[in-house]
């Protein structure tokens, strides 16, 4: 029997999960109709979007409520559809503030609704567990942890484990990846992850930038790479880094890196165009169908000795690389206070915000965040990731064990939920 599902994926993370749980609910029901709000990943499974995830993603308060008119016509338009015509289950990826309030109207109206990504309430807003209860029929977390906490306060819940954890390689293949970036294998290589968000990119890329240059004057050879999301972010990092210049800094785009490597910069006293290298030292034929069809960070992560981060999924990407890292974020003094208000919070309940000391309870990496994370104190951090070789050992041990702990057939699981929950709709 073919279901229909409703489902809302709000920004890239959720477009990809999202795409993984379709797979696994075609399946078993290979005629299955999946529609609503998504991407680019899910219409490659056969999505109807009815909007694009574009309509939803936001850029912090501020962004939130410049758009709040878009929103709420994209919540009302979904939500009046989905009351008259009922899916035979819906599914929220991630987006807490929209999906747990379509969810809470749908489930009153005898939709069973299944929400993929917990919100973090392990460390804000643990109050939120109410209207979770209130409006979910059934959860899938990502964390082990996480499956205590909602047991606890009885609510039906499924860990499925993280789908990053099926398609990141246990074992990272350094060479490969530096043959398709045509980076030089004995290179010392630094990914410099600023982050997907204008206002991280403003924030923390000068500090990144700073840091970088500190690091070059203790080896003058040392590669880095930054790989950027999209056409818009790059300009935003672009601009920054003609402040700041940096030698042997290349962006890296998310369209075909090793096409898109050709037009990036090498800026500073060393600077020069290193596209034709690129082009010369691609990779075998077949390796490139795997780096292309992957996000360009996973490749340099890859690439990469250690990797100076802002804190978020880009974090966990990274463990699963088994990469040492320095971990850093910087709020304005605007969005700390809206945060603060919001959650009612100065600080998350767990002592760490990097998901993978979060997942290993441990410092596992530095944390450099707000005032401390200066320049200096981030190369410091980020000299010892990129040299000390027993650490960077240790550090990939602790990874190792975290990556098995969150090693599950998702697809799989997640659709065996959903489609159990299908089964439980009111006529």
């Amino acid at each position: 029997m073919s279901l229909r599902v409703g489902m809302v994926a709000g920004e890239p993370s959720g477009d990809l999960l999202a795409a993984r749980v379709m797979r696994g609910i075609h399946g078993d029901r290979p005629q299955s109709l999946c529609q609503g709000i998504g991407g680019p990943a899910m219409e490659g499974q056969g999505f109807d979007a009815w909007h694009s995830m574009n309509a939803l993603t936001v850029f912090g308060y501020v962004d939130a409520f410049k758009r709040l008119p878009s929103l709420l016509a994209t919540y009302f338009d979904v939500k009046k559809r989905w009351l008259a015509d009922k899916p035979d289950v819906f599914v929220g990826i991630d987006a807490p503030d929209f999906n747990l309030r379509l969810e809470h109207q749908l489930k009153q109206a005898g939709v069973p609704t299944v929400h993929f990504v917990g919100p973090s309430i392990w460390a804000w807003r643990y109050e939120r567990i109410h209207k979770i209860r209130e409006a979910v029929s059934h959860m899938l977390v990502l964390f082990p942890f996480e499956e205590e906490i909602y047991q606890k306060e009885g609510v039906p819940v499924t860990y499925v484990g993280h789908p990053l954890a099926e398609v990141i390689p246990m074992e990272p293949d350094k060479a490969a990846a530096r043959r398709h970036l045509g980076v030089d294998p004995g290179a010392r290589v630094l990914a410099l992850m600023p982050g997907s968000r204008a206002s991280e990119i403003k924030l923390l890329a000068p500090r990144f930038l700073q840091a970088a240059q500190i690091l070059l004057k203790q080896d003058s050879d040392l590669q880095i790479l930054v790989p950027m999301v999209n056409a818009e972010r790059r300009r935003e990092f672009q601009a920054l880094l003609d402040q700041h210049p940096v030698a042997n800094c290349r962006i890296i785009d998310q369209a075909r890196p090793s096409v898109a490597a050709s037009a990036s910069r090498s800026v500073g006293a060393a600077g020069r165009d290193s596209g034709g290298a690129v082009e010369a030292s691609m990779s075998q034929p077949g390796q490139d169908d795997v780096f292309d069809s992957r996000p360009a960070a996973w490749n340099v992560m890859e690439a990469a000795d250690a990797v100076l981060v802002a804190s978020g999924t880009a974090t966990l990407e990274a463990a699963l690389f088994k990469r040492p890292m320095v971990i850093s974020y910087v709020l304005s003094p605007m969005m700390k206070r809206m945060m603060e208000w919001k959650s009612g919070q100065a600080r998350p309940y767990v002592p760490w915000v990097g998901l993978p000391n979060v997942l290993a309870r441990d410092f596992v990496v530095p944390e450099l965040l707000q005032d401390d994370a200066t320049p200096q104190a981030l190369a410091e951090a980020t000299w010892k990731a990129l040299t000390d070789a027993p650490y960077a050992r240790q550090v990939a041990g602790r990874f190792t064990a975290i990556h098995q702990s969150l090693w599950r057939d998702t697809p799989a699981l997640a659709a065996r939920a959903i489609i159990e929950q299908a089964g439980h709709a009111s006529a």
